[in-house]
C-alpha cells in the first residue's frame, strides 16, 4: 500500500477538496450578491428621498398606497441618473 503515499494522490485529493469548497463559496456568494445589491438600492433610495423630507419606509409605503409598482432597482437608478424623474415620482406620492 505504499502507492497511496505518492504526492500525486495527495495533490489530487487536495485539489478536489479545494474545488468543492470553491463551488460551495460560489453558491453562497450568488445568494449574497442579491442581498448586497438590494441593500445598496435601499441606501440610494433613502438618500435621495431624504432631500424631500421623507425616509425610505415612508416613501415605499406611499408608493404602495398610490399604486405605483416600481422595483427598488429602477427607483435607485432613477434617483442616481435621472433626478428629475425621481422628483416627479416623489411629488406624486406626497
Amino acid at each position: 500500500m505504499q502507492w497511496l503515499q505518492e504526492p500525486e494522490e495527495r495533490n489530487w485529493t487536495v485539489a478536489k477538496n479545494s474545488y468543492e469548497k470553491g463551488q460551495t463559496y460560489a453558491y453562497r456568494d450568488r445568494k449574497n450578491k442579491k442581498r448586497e445589491f438590494r441593500s445598496l438600492w435601499i441606501v440610494r433610495i433613502n438618500a435621495a428621498v431624504r432631500e424631500y423630507g421623507m425616509n425610505y419606509s415612508q416613501f415605499i409605503n406611499k408608493l404602495n398606497v398610490a399604486g405605483i409598482e416600481m422595483n427598488r432597482k429602477v427607483l435607485a437608478d432613477l434617483a442616481l441618473n435621472n433626478p428629475e424623474a425621481f422628483k416627479a415620482i416623489v411629488e406624486k406620492v406626497k
